[in-house]
């Protein structure tokens, strides 16, 4: 009897330039002759191809149909969009766009400054207010050419091309007394060139070429400084979101400057002493996602980075919590993006014990930095996504929800504050251990400019505008030098790491506050 012909659900004159016509009988992946079919169906089931015979009447011995299979498993895998991780189910998507919601309304608050990856989580939603985010991009451009030309101004070349001695420039700024005359940070340029690449339509290239040709310098910079100190003079954080902002840009870079990176990724420098770097590792591997995925990189390089990318996944999930979290709840968005960009989250169970903690936790997502970190995954996305915005047809339906006051407090409360540092930096290892009275309601923050306040002690410290919050820079005379590797640790006694910062942590009332100056 001959082989039984199937009949198919649907007939296209050029099948492999729409879809695979769906036949009304399928046969194991092992009966059939081509190993490559197994990629056809997730469920471990092969199509045939029009014209062959079926799977169980094709023997294992024979070659496949036609030349042309490969052809068009190419063509229909170029065709197909990629597939997409799990959106939340529908009370989850509820919390999720009312989170984008209040995020927006944070934006719009004009007393707060603009922040690119408050831009980047608002383009990267599923829901948009188009009008009110032109208008933010509008503020952010501002503020961030106001701060830029005026530390151009502050090195003394405010038309400039970025050549010469930009250490010097960078020195001769910061002697102005003024927050806005620092040298903009590599992290925070990148961020804001991520920004200029999700906008739509683009902005005027002069500009933004200009950005793009000073972030690459201050890669170099960074990169001739870990020459000379072992580690980027701005850290391995900020370094891999200039290669991941300058590969969205599709701008090459130097092959040396990438393997800085891979070669800190392959001995494990980007955790810091008593603990590990999610993030660091994350935004890592997904600049050696991009820069293999838009081919601006070598064969042999790509494979390294695409190798160094399947370890950063696989000791996330090894280093996985119990929680679900991967290192704190903080990090935890910049890991599932590794996921995301590589579009493993459906084959790893990892990712959805991971989306389940943060959905159990949104509400640890009180801040428009914090919330700007976690948007983007909970819509599914990854930073690579702004590689190939298109913008078309977005829904505005986005509408602001005003910021809640935080209810008021009333009472007193009193809180230990310590500070450490150790030796042989500090022969005496604790150098200030007072109580401190403060409102029932005060932040870290408050407790610290109550201690400056209250005598005779003459507690100092100064903090550092980040995109994340306000960051410890220096107590008691003590700075922390990212190229010194220092920074200042936050911990509750005896000795727990607070996973927020100082604006947005409140110690409980009789609680001891730990700040440790400790080495990364």
């Amino acid at each position: 009897m001959g082989a039984p012909r199937l009949s198919c659900a649907s007939q296209s004159p050029f099948p492999f330039l729409l879809t695979w016509p769906r036949c009304a009988e399928t046969a194991p992946c092992d009966s059939f002759p081509s190993p490559a079919a197994s990629r056809l169906n997730s469920a471990g089931l092969c199509l045939p191809l029009p014209g062959c015979l079926p799977c169980r009447a094709v023997p294992r011995h024979t070659p496949p149909c036609s030349g042309m299979w490969l052809l068009l498993v190419l063509l229909q895998a170029a065709v197909l969009p990629a597939q997409l991780c799990e959106a939340p189910g529908e009370a989850a998507a509820a919390a999720v766009q009312a989170l984008s919601a209040r995020l927006l309304g944070l934006a719009v608050d004009p007393a707060r400054d603009p922040d690119p990856s408050v831009y980047l989580a608002l383009r990267l939603a599923d829901d948009h207010d188009l009008r009110r985010e032109e208008q933010y991009l509008a503020r952010l451009q501002d503020a961030f050419q106001r701060r830029y030309s005026w530390s151009l101004q502050a090195a003394g070349r405010p038309h400039a091309a970025p050549h010469g001695h930009p250490q010097q420039d960078a020195a001769a700024a910061k002697h102005s007394t003024s927050a806005e005359a620092e040298w903009p940070e590599t992290g925070r340029l990148a961020l804001y060139l991520l920004g200029l690449r999700a906008t739509c339509p683009s902005p005027e290239p002069g500009p933004q070429r200009s950005l793009v040709t000073w972030l690459k310098y201050y890669l170099e910079e960074d990169w001739a400084g870990s020459r000379q100190h072992g580690h980027p003079l701005n850290g391995y954080y900020q370094y891999s979101l200039g290669v991941l902002a300058l590969c969205v840009h599709r701008k090459r870079v130097r092959e040396e400057v990438i393997r800085r990176l891979l070669v800190a990724e392959q001995h494990g420098r980007f955790g810091h002493i008593g603990g590990s770097a999610a993030d660091t590792e994350a935004v890592a591997a997904l600049a050696f996602t991009c820069l293999e995925r838009e081919r601006l990189v070598g064969s042999r390089l790509a494979a390294e980075l695409r190798a160094a990318t399947r370890r950063t996944r696989r000791r996330m999930v090894e280093a996985q919590g119990r929680d679900g979290f991967f290192g704190n709840v903080y990090s935890t968005p910049w890991a599932m993006q590794v996921f995301i960009a590589t579009n493993t989250c459906r084959m790893q169970p990892a990712y959805g014990r991971a989306m389940a903690a943060l959905l159990e936790n949104l509400d640890a997502f009180t801040t428009t930095a914090t919330m700007a970190q976690a948007l983007p995954v909970l819509h599914g996305h990854s930073y690579l996504d702004i590689a190939s915005m298109r913008c078309q047809e977005e829904p505005d339906t986005l509408m602001p929800i005003s910021p809640e006051l935080p209810p008021e407090v009333v009472g007193n409360k009193m809180v230990r504050l310590v500070v450490e540092c150790p030796e042989p930096r500090c022969p005496q290892h604790q150098l200030y251990d007072q109580p401190v009275p403060v409102p029932a309601g005060a932040s870290l923050l408050d407790v610290l400019r109550a201690a400056t306040a209250q005598g005779p002690h003459n507690f100092t410290f100064d903090t550092q505008d980040t995109p994340q919050g306000p960051f410890l820079s220096q107590v008691l005379g003590l700075e922390a030098r990212q190229r010194k590797r220092s920074y200042w640790q936050l911990l509750t006694a005896p000795s727990t790491s607070l996973q927020m910062g100082v604006a947005d942590y409140r110690p409980r009332d009789g609680e001891t506050l730990i700040l440790r100056l400790s080495e990364w």
